[in-house]
């Protein structure tokens, strides 16, 4: 982090004296630890997957539902000792697996904590959840440290991807990304129902764009086959500022949601998470309260 190069923006900030794009400084900050039972089901198990929610983030997606903490930083300090402590209480509490979610700008410091927890007996599968938006290079060091790589694939249209995210050439990176991804963790692998190796690439399929998370599953499909999973999302909100980009501010409709479900199921992808009934609510967003910290 001396000059930092930890994402594609290179910032190369000193991020003990100064703060880059993300707004993370040289200390790891959590605002929530948790049992989440609202993930895919081969990521639940029994008690729910162990996620461990980070601040700030190297993303400014204008429709961000967990704004509080990838925005505006909120969150508490915590010690590389502290945070290999807590993938071991997720273990004691049962978690499926431990899920670092938005965790790239952390990644030095999250490695060091991954090594103290094995070493103190962790023993379930690492899942890396993040917004696809990262160095194949800082990708390496999680080499022998992540199991399952959980991707949120988010635009094939550069302009979306600048306009909503602050992204540019957001796809030529996640695609390397998720190849990367893919070299690391290899097929999926599925024990017991849960996914213990392997890549699940996620897209949230956003009002009006239902023809680019086609292009995205087009690109998946052709790449990897069935030797990923997909997951398609509907949850789309229109929150935090999203009120200010008319493409966007709205609910996704059935229709769009159905169409890319459908392109999916005609292509020939078998494997493929997709979501029904009412997911848009808030209520299903975390509630950041330090818990677990």
């Amino acid at each position: 982090m001396q000059p930092c190069e930890m994402c594609p923006r290179r910032c190369r900030v000193d991020r003990v004296n100064r703060l880059g794009f993300c707004g993370a400084g040289e200390n790891l900050r959590v605002a929530l630890v948790s049992l989440h039972e609202w993930e895919e089901p081969c990521l639940v198990g029994r008690s729910g997957a162990g996620t461990i929610f980070f601040a700030h983030c190297n993303l400014k997606c204008v429709y961000c539902q967990n704004f509080s903490i990838s925005h505006e930083g909120f969150g508490a300090d915590v010690s590389i000792e502290r945070l290999a402590e807590i993938f071991l209480e997720q273990q004691r509490r049962g978690a499926a697996n431990v899920e670092l979610v938005t965790p790239t700008h952390y990644t030095e410091q999250i490695c060091a904590a991954i090594d103290i927890a094995k070493r103190r007996g962790l023993t379930l599968p690492i899942v890396w959840n993040s917004n696809a938006y990262e160095n194949t290079e800082t990708l390496d060091l999680l080499r022998g440290r992540v199991d399952v790589f959980l991707p949120d694939v988010k635009y094939f249209d550069e302009t979306a991807a600048r306009n909503f995210s602050a992204a540019p050439n957001y796809f030529a990176v996640a695609a390397a990304a998720v190849k990367k991804m893919f070299e690391l963790a290899g097929a999926a692998q599925i024990q017991g129902g849960q996914m213990i190796r392997g890549v699940l690439v996620r897209h949230l399929v956003l009002p009006n764009f239902r023809r680019d998370a086609m292009k995205i599953v087009d690109w998946l499909y052709s790449t990897f086959g069935d030797e990923i999973f997909i997951s398609l999302m509907n949850q789309y909100t229109p929150l935090y500022r999203a009120a200010d980009f008319k493409k966007i501010s709205r609910p996704l409709t059935t229709f769009e949601y159905q169409s890319v479900v459908e392109h999916a199921a005609e292509l020939g992808v078998k494997n493929c998470f997709v979501q029904t009934g009412k997911t848009a609510d808030a209520k299903f967003i975390p509630n950041f309260d330090l818990r677990g910290v």
